[in-house]
């Protein structure tokens, strides 16, 4: 299958339906695209806004990795993993990935393992930035 990954990191907003259009392949019949947004309630506690930094050079290899191993178990057509950086509102989508596999169980699950491992691996912190006005750096795994 073709292999045209996009990886990237931006402070621009998140085009999910290009991302979409942009995996989509003639030999698979799945897409599957999973967006992450900005809740307002995190633990209980108002959310106002988060900001997000990253180290960018560890970040794209950790993103390239997460592509590679994700084609390694699955019949990937195409695969995108977009996370944006800098100051973020409620519902504004800070995370995509897309993935066409010839399957859905495939492309469901392809999809799955890049989020998740995407959230474990890659260098990306996030301040949440509660309503109460205090604040608070997180990796996403912690």
């Amino acid at each position: 299958m073709t292999e045209t990954a996009m990886i990237s990191l931006t402070r621009d907003l998140i085009d999910y339906h290009a991302l979409t259009e942009q995996v989509r392949r003639p030999q698979c019949g799945a897409v599957v695209t999973f967006l992450g947004t900005v809740r307002d309630l995190t633990d209980g506690k108002v959310t106002a806004a988060l900001d997000y930094e990253a180290y960018p050079g560890m970040a794209e290899k950790k993103l390239a990795e997460i592509e590679r191993e994700t084609r390694e178990r699955w019949p990937v057509g195409d695969i995108a993993l977009v996370h944006r950086l800098g100051h973020l509102e409620v519902s504004e989508i800070s995370v995509a990935v897309a993935v066409s596999c010839p399957h859905r169980h495939q492309a469901f699950d392809a999809c799955r393992y890049a989020i998740d491992r995407l959230k474990e691996l890659v260098p990306i912190w996030k301040k949440e930035n509660w309503a109460d006005g205090t604040t608070e750096w997180v990796h996403p795994t912690t």
